[in-house]
């Protein structure tokens, strides 16, 4: 079992710049013991037999052909613009750009 003090917390309190009460760094210190207790359960697994992988599953790429098919035109697609400008999307200025 685990454990961190609660000087230890205090210690990690002052380097943080953390100023705490006498009851956070006693709940702190109790909150610590617990999850340095759980990470001491994982450290138990029995690694030797586990591949390491990036991923649970897995992964593969599914690609597609890139072929060109239909699409609209340039007036076909500016039809419902509210503002156009050389054959392009007219849009407000912003952040004051010129």
């Amino acid at each position: 079992m685990s454990s961190l003090s609660r000087d230890d917390v205090a210690n990690l309190a002052r380097l943080a710049r953390i100023e705490m009460s006498e009851e956070e760094l006693i709940s702190l210190s109790n909150e610590f013991t617990v999850i340095l207790d759980a990470v001491a359960r994982v450290q138990e697994v029995a690694a030797a037999d586990v591949e390491p992988t990036s991923h649970p599953l897995p992964l593969r790429n599914v690609f597609r052909p890139d072929v060109v098919v239909p699409s609209l035109t340039t007036k076909e697609a500016l039809s419902g613009a509210p503002a156009q400008e050389e054959s392009r999307f007219r849009v407000p200025q912003i952040l004051g750009e010129e």
